[in-house]
């Protein structure tokens, strides 16, 4: 009987995660299911763009997955039993159960609104592509000197605002941060980032406090920010299913993987990408990010790939070298970090910094469809489950970028 693995979630890190098994496992043995809400695979990294009206390259899923063997199912999950090994499912042709042997949790993040009233009334968000496709219609019919204001000053609110900003010249645009605007940049970071943003005409609204949104404004501590549009972008939260699986979680509601992404509390899951509360070099704990998230993937796929047919565990710390942010379609800040993603000196941006950031963009895409980029032989597998054997270095797992 074949080795059943069921990949949930189709994003950066569930993809490259079946498309990476699809080429390590020999399909005589495994049967591989990627299930996912939508049939296309979506660039989250580049939401922004549709939001302002760019139209971006299809990727079907079925495409990406030609000639890997891999079962696409697109439905949305509904419940994952881990005592009984099944996950349900609901989609156009009804429900289903579908039992695995391994599973491998990608189901990513969702919007976190932290509990403040009137967002998911009144508020739209970057969380997703129909969030995206909503706020594009709204930005659309927003007559000139429309009133925009992005809650949020982390990569997705900065991203956002100067996006908007560029595309939407006739608007006025506001950006309101609960710290100092891009404190976690270095200095050159931050002259650069003010710089952009002055240039575009933003108005800057930091160490505000958002308490409120209505249909008319976004509300503060402290005053009133009139809000024709608001776009929440403070942070994601963890889909809620994995809270109620059984497995244990971190307080943030995120799976809390070993350093092979193998759940601490059922050795048959593995998690990864957002869904997975992951540290890095020096115990520091991952972000959501897509730059987490493809790493992630890879690390799971070859510990999976490794236990079952008797292979040598990857270990390699996962390390960031950059945040590449994009100040609209002309510019860009890379920011150079430590491996612990604390931000270094240099950060060179402009034009320049917007065709590497792009280049960013494209390669996390491309590495989805080409989670191997070489030849390789696909191992049969000898056992159930595997303990693995030495742990070594793999090649092909590179620090994280972005």
């Amino acid at each position: 009987m074949k080795h059943r693995i069921v990949i949930l979630g189709a994003g950066y890190a569930g993809a490259s995660a079946a498309g990476r098994l699809a080429r390590r496992l020999h399909p005589d043995d495994v049967e591989l299911t990627l299930v996912n809400a939508e049939p296309d695979f979506v660039e989250r990294v580049r939401l922004h763009q549709v939001a302002t009206g760019q139209d971006l390259r299809p990727r079907p899923l079925r495409d990406l997955l030609a000639g890997t063997g891999v079962r696409l199912r697109v439905a949305r999950v509904t419940a994952v039993d881990v005592d009984r090994r099944t996950v349900s499912v609901t989609g156009a042709d009804g429900g289903d159960v579908l039992a695995y042997d391994t599973l491998v949790y990608a189901l990513g993040s969702v919007l976190a609104d932290h509990g403040v009233p009137g967002v998911a009334e009144h508020a739209h968000e970057l969380a997703s592509r129909p969030g995206a496709l909503r706020l594009r219609e709204r930005l659309t019919g927003l007559a000139p000197g429309g009133r925009v204001v992005v809650v949020g000053g982390g990569l997705t609110g900065i991203e956002a605002v100067t996006e908007i900003a560029e595309a939407r010249t006739d608007l006025d645009v506001a950006i309101a941060v609960r710290d100092g605007l891009g404190d976690w940049l270095s200095a050159a970071g931050q002259r650069h980032l003010r710089a952009v943003l002055d240039r575009l005409g933003v108005t800057v609204h930091e160490h505000t406090d958002v308490t409120s949104v209505d249909s008319a404004a976004v509300v503060t501590r402290d005053a009133t920010i009139p809000a024709d549009v608001a776009v929440w972008t403070t942070g994601f939260g963890v889909h809620p299913i994995a809270a109620a699986t059984g497995l244990r979680v971190g307080a943030d509601g995120r799976i809390v993987v070993d350093e092979t992404m193998r759940s601490v509390s059922h050795p048959d899951v593995y998690a990864a990408g957002d869904a997975a509360l992951a540290h890095g070099p020096v115990d520091n704990v991952l972000r959501m990010s897509c730059a987490s998230g493809i790493p992630m993937a890879w690390q799971a796929a070859d510990s999976i790939a490794a236990r079952l047919t008797g292979g040598r565990l990857p270990h390699t710390p996962l390390g960031y070298v950059h945040q590449c942010i994009s100040l609209g379609r002309r510019d860009a800040v890379i920011q150079l970090v430590t491996p612990d993603d604390r931000a270094k000196d240099a950060a060179p941006g402009g034009r320049l910094a917007a065709r590497y950031k792009e280049m960013i963009c494209a390669g996390a895409a491309w590495t989805v469809a080409h989670p191997i980029p070489y030849p390789v032989r696909r191992r049969r597998v000898t056992t159930t489950s595997g303990a693995g054997s030495e742990r070594v270095n793999y090649g092909d797992m590179p620090a994280v970028k972005g």
